[in-house]
């Protein structure tokens, strides 16, 4: 099976108190295309850090990160924005959604100009309602509850179909319940599509629905992967 994340090699730190503090040291790592993983370990191991790694939001110290093919550790800060704008699609615990603009203008922002306005308006109101949201594109977002807000993100990270979905904890501002059902969305539209996702999560339950868990090791650096007996 094809990969969709290749890393070696990988070295990040961070200084403190003119000290380097190493935070991530990955000799080898590799993710199938398809595959959805949630990412776990304790604070600092470096969770977030590996996925700003792997979506060219961070530039690697040394080692290569390899993406679709594409040798993201090798390109500049722009190249690496281009690439992840047309790649990779980011869900984020704060849902970042433009307060002035409607439900459907924030998903607008990311959609190419190539689609006329009425197919454009067409895939929006698709979306809306895989996600449970019919009716609901006109609504601002102080206008919709925060499970609502996610699911408004979640469009905006999927519409344009990348083959890379990175969640830095998309849940951890929900409560319990509205947790679950967001996580649940995300992997079988994920699923469904077979787009490759890799979420952080601090949550074991909602890890417990992903495939395969990896454990980030704040002690040896390392990744370890944990296959789930029973899942797909």
């Amino acid at each position: 099976m094809e990969d969709m994340i290749l890393v070696k090699g990988l070295e990040k730190s961070y200084k403190l108190h003119q000290r380097a503090l190493p935070i991530i040291n990955i000799p080898s790592w590799s993710v199938k295309k398809g595959e959805r993983i949630a990412l776990l370990g304790p604070s600092g191991s470096g969770k977030s850090t590996l996925l700003h790694l792997v979506g060219g939001i961070l530039a690697v110290d040394r080692g290569s990160v390899e993406i679709a093919g594409e040798l993201i550790s090798e390109m500049n800060e722009m190249q690496r924005d281009r690439f992840r704008a047309k790649k990779v699609g980011y869900v984020f615990q704060d849902f970042y959604l433009i307060p002035s603009l409607t439900a459907q203008q924030n998903v607008e922002l990311v959609m190419g100009r190539h689609l006329a306005k009425g197919e454009r308006n067409g895939l929006i109101e698709l979306w809306f309602e895989r996600v449970g949201l019919t009716g609901k594109q006109n609504q601002r977002p102080y206008q919709l509850s925060r499970g609502q807000q996610q699911r408004v993100a979640i469009i905006r990270a999927l519409i344009n179909h990348p083959p890379l979905i990175l969640a830095d904890e998309p849940t951890g501002s929900l409560d319990w319940e509205t947790a679950g059902l967001i996580m649940k969305l995300l992997l079988d539209i994920c699923e469904e599509n077979n787009t490759t996702l890799l979420t952080v999560t601090h949550d074991l339950h909602l890890a417990q629905l992903y495939p395969t868990t990896v454990q980030m090791d704040n002690i040896n650096l390392c990744i370890q992967h944990h296959a789930l007996s029973g899942k797909g």
